[in-house]
């Protein structure tokens, strides 16, 4: 049996594949993005939450993972594991969403278990901080609907008396 508050849930995480902010590396490149790479989070986003649906877990895309490494990679160096990574998923979203091919000097068509790993924790982080970002709106949100409704009562229930 569903509770209202798992529906609630639900709806929201629908939601979020198309309101959630992508999660970019501070530094001011998140502007940089290209448009196809915002379609390919919203879509990749959209098939995490059917995956859901079936029991799995929820966790950040590849798409998401790139996006944050590309703006990372603009800010700061990256070591080695992080340029492998980055490199990886780099070329499993181009060729999924661009239909193309990454030059063979660059692709890395595979990365350790030790950088899965990395890459695991930091989609887990990517979707993790997506839905915080979520949560806080919807309270925003709530917050706003409360005071607005304590507004309306107050205007329709005059004060009987005014010390």
């Amino acid at each position: 049996m569903t509770t209202a508050k798992q529906v609630e849930k639900d709806i929201s995480s629908i939601v979020g594949v198309f309101t959630d902010p992508i999660i970019v590396f501070p530094g001011g490149w998140g502007d940089t993005l290209p448009e196809w790479l915002k379609n390919a989070i919203t879509l990749e986003r959209l098939m995490e939450n059917v995956k859901a649906l079936k029991g799995e877990e929820l966790t950040g895309t590849d798409a998401e993972a790139c996006a944050y490494l590309y703006t990372a990679g603009l800010t700061a160096p990256m070591d080695s594991d992080w340029s492998q990574i980055y490199l990886y998923i780099t070329g499993k979203v181009i060729k999924q969403h661009q239909k193309t091919e990454v030059p063979r000097d660059i692709l890395v068509e595979s990365i350790s278990d030790y950088q899965q790993g990395k890459l695991r924790r930091l989609k887990d982080w990517l979707y993790e901080r997506r839905g915080k970002i979520r949560q806080e709106g919807d309270r925003a949100e709530r917050r706003e609907r409360k005071e607005a409704d304590r507004e309306k009562q107050a205007i329709a229930q005059p004060a009987l008396f005014d010390f």
